[in-house]
């Protein structure tokens, strides 16, 4: 099938507390910001909707698009804004968390057609190496996970 929408669930894991988070809608200084949040030392867990369809792109299976998608075919993600980026212009923090679209292969989305309850989940660190946000592309990332809201 490979066409429909898809839930997807992004937990961010105990990012530093008293600083705002957003998942970046569009791009460039069009962008908007949407499910703010600020961080209280717990984890935040963002939840969007993306299309899934057949690719048109050499070597590419499938292709997800969507407002919250970012980047062209087979290198897609998600970009979680920090400080200003999400919108809080008194922070000290000026930072974008990029979350791979990564490593969903052919069985995965088989597995989400069965249900459509399944979702993909990731899990990512919120501290950066610095003690501030983690910032810049996910390392280690983990990957996606199909999980059931059941």
């Amino acid at each position: 099938m490979i066409n429909g929408e898809i839930n997807i669930r992004i937990i961010l894991e105990l990012p530093p507390p008293g600083i705002c988070f957003a998942l970046q809608s569009g791009s460039g200084p069009g962008y908007t910001v949407l499910q703010t949040q600020w961080s209280d030392g717990g984890n935040i867990i963002f939840e969007t909707q993306v299309s899934l369809k057949e690719s048109r792109a050499a070597g590419v299976a499938f292709d997800f698009s969507g407002t919250t998608v970012q980047g062209k075919a087979g290198e897609r993600f998600f970009y979680i804004d920090i400080g200003t980026y999400a919108g809080d212009m008194k922070s000290t923090w000026a930072r974008r968390l990029k979350i791979p679209l990564t490593g969903v292969d052919k069985s995965t989305i088989q597995s989400l057609e069965k249900d459509p309850t399944f979702f993909l989940e990731t899990v990512v660190p919120g501290t950066g190496k610095d003690g501030g946000p983690n910032c810049a592309t996910v390392k280690p990332f983990t990957g996606w996970k199909v999980k059931s809201m059941k």
